[in-house]
């Protein structure tokens, strides 16, 4: 992070110093929330959290080389004393993109946050030095600490953002505002907190609220909640998507023989053909909204088509596609669900199995809960599991409770018999049925939602194997 004493840290979050030496002391490593993570110069943040509470380790934070901690009580070693560390941890990060006067590219979206935010990290690293949301930490916490990561040599700095409720974007839009907002689109996921997809796009749509009249709205052309945020905002709107009025588009959409997206980039500097390495048809629009990105930010169609054609996964359990050494694959989806990116990815395992007929393989699905459906749990969970029979897919694997039962329902009430969908209690049981029953050739799809922790499933299919390389990444 850009150099700041302790006396200005004080004052920037409104805190109080508490034995505390020397003010003139600079913080000149990361702010780090785990002490095990601390460095010399760091700033350690504590919360007091569910099972474990940050002040408690604050002397061990200091030992290790901590600056001070950022506490909400005096914890008898350096620190700066806050009312609200989350609001102060917002304030520092605020303070510290201002100084830098750092690009901020911001987007949001239902489904394929994290893997399109990966894309742009690695389109946008390209055309200079540039620093993203690790993983999915895009909220109050995790937004500060990437923006902290942030240096005087950074020219990018992309933000995933994500939403519990109204007002949760505008506020972190408000912390590190952008002058590039991106929306990718308005589905089911958190339907449950929210209510109604139209609550869902009144969130999202904070995002492009904020942006300047010299900003750029970034906005899904295939999705008419998400478009009709033009209204939203007084920047320039880009739209990106298939329809014929999109600015980057795509053309001649198609899927190679192993499930891999295709398609011609068209963006109003030119065209170019983009082959990706990811799996899945979903990435297409994933790769056109990076795509509009990264032309906003001045990279020509050759360019952004050869860095998507190189480009992986950047971020674990998200269609992380081993073959192990016997020629089973393993298709780790694992990290979360929802209805979408559900459809999506049996959508893939699908094109998948089909490319590899001609070896005898089968696809399974090995699927558990969707959460924070709400009243439409049942209904979304009944057409996923009708959805694994219509794609043919070999035997659905339904882990878990009553969730999984309507899965594995409605598997059965579109036509699936005899062994071609079973309802298994837990992992460890998935694990041993699938043991037992994979053969060469097979393609293994794992998805639910992150509460699940099917992970488990993929990992253990995967110990001690001899496995081969990992595609996507």
């Amino acid at each position: 992070m850009i150099t700041l004493s302790l006396a200005e840290i004080a004052e920037i979050v409104g805190g109080q110093p508490h034995d505390i030496p020397d003010p003139a002391v600079t913080v000149t490593g990361p702010v780090v929330i785990d002490s095990r993570e601390v460095a010399p110069g760091s700033l350690f943040a504590a919360f007091a959290g569910e099972r474990v509470d940050g002040h408690d380790y604050a002397q061990r934070a200091v030992e290790a080389g901590a600056a001070a901690v950022l506490a909400a009580r005096p914890v008898g070693v350096p620190a700066i004393v806050v009312d609200d560390v989350v609001g102060a941890l917002g304030a520092l990060a605020r303070a510290a993109v201002e100084r830098l006067g750092t690009s901020v590219v911001a987007l949001t979206g239902s489904a394929g946050k994290t893997s399109t935010k990966d894309l742009i990290a690695q389109l946008l690293q390209r055309h200079g030095p540039t620093v993203w949301t690790p993983g999915s930490l895009n909220n109050e916490i995790g937004l500060p600490l990437t923006a902290l990561t942030a240096t005087a040599e950074t020219e990018h700095l992309v933000l995933e953002m994500g939403a519990r409720g109204i007002g949760h974007i505008r506020y972190l839009t408000e912390l590190t505002p952008p002058r590039v907002g991106l929306v990718l689109n308005v589905g089911s996921a958190h339907l449950g907190e929210f209510g109604s997809r139209e609550a869902i796009a009144q969130a999202k749509g904070e995002m492009v609220e904020g942006l300047p009249e010299d900003g750029c709205a970034v906005l899904n052309a295939d999705d008419p909640l998400v478009r009709a945020m033009a209204s939203r905002t007084k920047a320039r709107v880009l739209l990106f998507g298939e329809a014929p009025e999109a600015d980057v588009r795509g053309e001649k959409v198609r899927m190679t023989p192993d499930g891999r997206p295709a398609f011609e980039l068209h963006t109003p500097t030119g065209c170019s053909d983009v082959t990706m390495r990811l799996y899945g048809e979903h990435h297409v629009s994933n790769a056109l909204a990076a795509a509009a990105v990264a032309h906003e930010l001045g990279m020509s169609a050759s360019e952004i088509a050869d860095a998507l054609s190189e480009a992986g996964s950047l971020s674990r359990w998200r269609m992380e596609v081993t073959e192990r050494g016997d020629g089973v694959t393993v298709v780790n989806d694992a990290y979360n669900a929802n209805p979408e990116s559900m459809r999506a990815a049996l959508r893939a395992l699908a094109a998948m199995g089909q490319a590899r007929q001609g070896d005898g393989g089968r696809t399974w699905a090995v699927l558990g809960q969707m959460a924070e459906l709400g009243d439409a749990s049942l209904a979304e969970h009944d057409a996923v599991g009708r959805l694994a029979v219509r794609l043919n897919v070999s035997k659905l694997v339904a882990v878990g409770g009553r969730e999984a039962s309507w899965l594995q329902l409605g598997a059965y009430n579109e036509g699936s018999w005899g062994e071609e969908s079973v309802h298994v209690s837990d992992a460890q049981a998935a694990v041993d049925l699938l043991r037992s029953e994979l053969r060469p050739g097979d393609v293994v799809l794992v998805k639910a939602s992150r509460s699940v922790g099917l992970e488990k499933v993929a990992q253990a299919l995967l110990e001690n194997s001899t496995e081969g390389e990992v595609a996507g990444r």
